[in-house]
């Protein structure tokens, strides 16, 4: 049994893009944490399926919403350090690798 483990920089990027969708039309806020919800169970029920893109990260992409998960297996925990939109620059999820 695999443990989900949210980092604090994780969390942050959720609140924001939470945040972001909710002041464009209400609810798809909600929506877009219910889709990354679905992620999260998906990733902790398979979590060696998905692709490995860089330096032993996997990322889920959720559903509906341009935004991935990015995750390390370390053990029995999944370590989720970046739920970040399609479009960033990759150099900006390597800088969290690194702290």
């Amino acid at each position: 049994m695999y443990q989900l483990l949210i980092s604090e920089e994780a969390r942050l990027d959720i609140l924001d893009t939470f945040s972001w969708y909710e002041s464009r039309l209400p609810g798809l806020g909600h929506g877009f944490e219910k889709c990354l919800d679905d992620g999260f169970r998906r990733i902790l029920q398979r979590p060696l399926i998905y692709q490995k893109r860089y330096k032993g990260v996997r990322v889920y992409f959720i559903e509906r919403f341009p935004y991935g998960i990015h995750y390390l297996i370390d053990g029995k925990d999944l370590r989720v350090f970046g739920v970040f939109h399609t479009s960033r620059n990759p150099g900006e999820w390597k800088i969290r690798l690194k702290a």
